[in-house]
């Protein structure tokens, strides 16, 4: 019995994938861990292997389509693909998720049609699981208004900047943002950086390896804050993983640093030059967009003061930074004293904390950032 190669789910927020390059052809045939096919999402080109040995019967989806996860791309002579389906059961909700009254259940693919024909989600019954709407459950025929056409002046974007446009618009759009902000005194954190640049044979560090490692040791001392939105309840993530923006050639990427506060600072700078590097290089692997509850954008090499930053889909947290400025403040005494600070942005996702966590959060960071020496060595097992 033939079985079905279906469009992998890559990501907690994917929907939908392109099939950028066929890799095998009708009658070839495959052992486990061969590459089929290549899914490209606005994030990375991943190549996705045969799960087993078996014979490629029919190609269901031509190259450079777009198809939703799950979708059939071939027939085969192996077992079906696991890949997530709009039929998959909800995941679980903890006892203190917040409740949503009168939300709207309906899959992330079902909401985007919607949208694009200008449907009323809340005029239509859904066939799935607590009537939750799928993308079967839309009138075929209904399509928007003729759109009108853009301006001679417009220019047109690629595809992985018009995804990741199209996708903070969503964010800023059904994430209830709310934001806090704090002065961090960096003058301890500039000085350490400035004696261990100077030591010979010593990998520079920079202020942002800090934040990397400052905000993963305050998701491990707050686990319970290390979470995001699934659906109608929290989802608790593992790992003190943590999102760093990068500027590349092809765009603005958010790969994630894995373990960011389980190293020593030097650990974290190597680790996060490395992942700079295949962000600019677009070679980011799979595993570099590991989920993760927050990430971390600096701007102040660009000399601005500070940055009110749009959560990334499927975290719940972001942290805008801006320049390191010098001020004056009372010490102990009373007399005024130079320090070096700089401002710090973190929006939050309301749904997942509310302002006093959030403030208590973004005051770990700062703490960790104001007593920095503790940074040089990696926590201690279990602390």
């Amino acid at each position: 019995m033939a079985g079905e190669i279906l469009m992998p789910k890559l990501g907690l927020t994917m929907t939908e994938g392109l099939l950028a390059e066929w890799k095998v052809s009708p009658g070839m045939r495959v052992r486990a861990g061969d590459v089929l096919f290549v899914v490209e999402t606005e994030k990375i080109a991943t190549e996705i292997e045969a799960p087993g040995e078996g014979e490629i019967l029919e190609l269901l989806a031509p190259a450079g389509a777009t198809l939703p996860v799950g979708a059939p791309v071939a027939r085969w002579t192996g077992e079906t693909t696991a890949a997530a389906r709009e039929t998959a059961a909800e995941p679980p909700q903890p006892a203190q998720a917040p409740p949503a009254a009168q939300r709207i259940l309906a899959t992330p693919l079902a909401r985007r049609l919607a949208r694009e024909r200008g449907l009323d989600l809340t005029r239509l019954r859904g066939s799935g699981p607590r009537g939750r709407i799928k993308a079967a459950d839309l009138p075929a025929q209904a399509e928007r208004p003729a759109a009108q056409a853009p301006p001679a002046a417009s220019l047109p974007l690629d595809r992985i900047r018009a995804a990741a446009a199209r996708r903070l618009s969503q964010a800023k759009r059904e994430i209830p943002h709310f934001y806090v902000g704090a002065a961090a005194d960096l003058t301890r954190l500039l000085a350490l950086r400035a004696e261990w640049n100077a030591l010979p044979g010593a990998r520079r560090v920079t202020l942002t390896h800090a934040l990397l490692a400052a905000c993963g040791r305050a998701l491990a001392e707050t686990p319970e804050l290390n979470r995001v939105w699934a659906e109608e309840g929290w989802l608790p993530l593992a790992g003190t993983h943590v999102g760093l923006a990068v500027e590349t050639p092809q765009g603005l990427f958010a790969p994630v640093l894995r373990d960011a506060g389980g190293a020593a600072l030097e650990e974290v700078a190597r680790r996060a030059e490395a992942l700079v590097a295949r962000a600019r290089a677009g070679a980011l692997t799979h595993e570099d967009m590991a989920p993760a509850s927050l990430t971390v954008s600096n701007v102040g090499m660009h000399g601005a003061r500070f940055l009110v930053p749009i959560v990334n889909p499927g975290q719940s947290m972001i942290l805008g930074v801006g320049a390191v400025e010098p001020v004056f403040r009372p010490d102990a005494q009373g007399a005024p004293a130079l320090r070096q600070e700089a401002t710090l942005v973190l929006a939050a996702d309301h749904r997942v904390l509310d302002g006093a966590a959030a403030a208590r959060f973004l005051a770990r960071v700062a703490k960790i950032l104001e007593q920095p020496l503790a940074l040089l060595r990696a926590p201690a097992a279990g602390g």
